[in-house]
């Protein structure tokens, strides 16, 4: 009885030290197992790296940055100065727009009984507006120069003082040379389109004077012999 109880104690501590060998075992096999797992999970990168975090505000802008235009802004634009004017010293004749206001220095009957008008525009300078059954007929200026008008075989001549003179007829049809009033001889040739000239000789056969036409009449104060010369080569002269 004693001797069954002995083996079977021993058996039973054989089993036991199997036992815990065995479980030694399995806990040294399996415990670096577990230690690999949690070396790799550690040691692994993350899948989405965390950026760095963003600050709750917009960061402030360098210095000087405050200085600089917005993109979308307009440059400053600064109106240029005026140039500077200077008035002319002296305003150009214009002789319709000083005959509104001006009046007439003198007033003169004409040989058919027209009425001229005489005014002054400046040294040598004078507008006769001569006016027929109350209209303006026509008007002669001087302006460095006499005036003159074959109007219908009355001839007008205003000189550089102003003084304006009227005849009926006497005209001779140039181009041909011509005995004049105040012993005048007239030399009229012909130069162009309604365009003539005249030569005025002396008593010696000198030129003394030269008018020309330009599509237009001319007049001319030869020492008190007033002489006209029309642009279809006419030429009349009165003392």
């Amino acid at each position: 009885m004693i001797r069954r109880t002995a083996l079977a104690t021993v058996a039973l501590g054989s089993a036991a030290l199997l036992l815990t060998a065995c479980g030694s075992s399995h806990s040294a096999a399996s415990g670096p197992a577990n230690g690999a797992k949690a070396s790799t999970t550690g040691s692994a990168a993350p899948s989405n790296p965390a950026s760095p975090a963003t600050p709750a505000t917009p960061p402030s802008s360098p210095a000087g940055a405050g200085n600089a235009p917005a993109p979308n802004a307009a440059a400053p634009t600064t109106a240029p100065a005026p140039a500077p004017t200077t008035a002319p010293a002296v305003a150009p004749a214009a002789p319709a727009a000083a005959t509104r206001t001006a009046k007439p220095i003198h007033t003169q009957t004409l040989v058919d009984g027209s009425k001229a008008e005489i005014y002054k525009l400046g040294d040598e300078h004078y507008l006769a507006k001569v006016v027929h059954n109350g209209e303006l007929f026509v008007t002669l200026e001087t302006h460095g120069h006499d005036a003159g008008l074959d109007a219908n075989d009355m001839f007008i001549e205003l000189s550089l003082d102003g003084t304006l003179h009227s005849w009926m007829g006497g005209g001779k049809q140039g181009p041909g040379t011509f005995k004049l009033a105040g012993g005048w001889t007239a030399k009229v040739t012909k130069i162009g389109e309604l365009r003539y000239r005249a030569q005025i000789l002396g008593n010696e056969g000198e030129v003394d004077a030269t008018v020309e036409t330009n599509q237009h009449d001319v007049g001319l104060d030869a020492n008190g012999i007033y002489i006209v010369l029309s642009d279809g080569g006419i030429i009349s002269a009165h003392a």
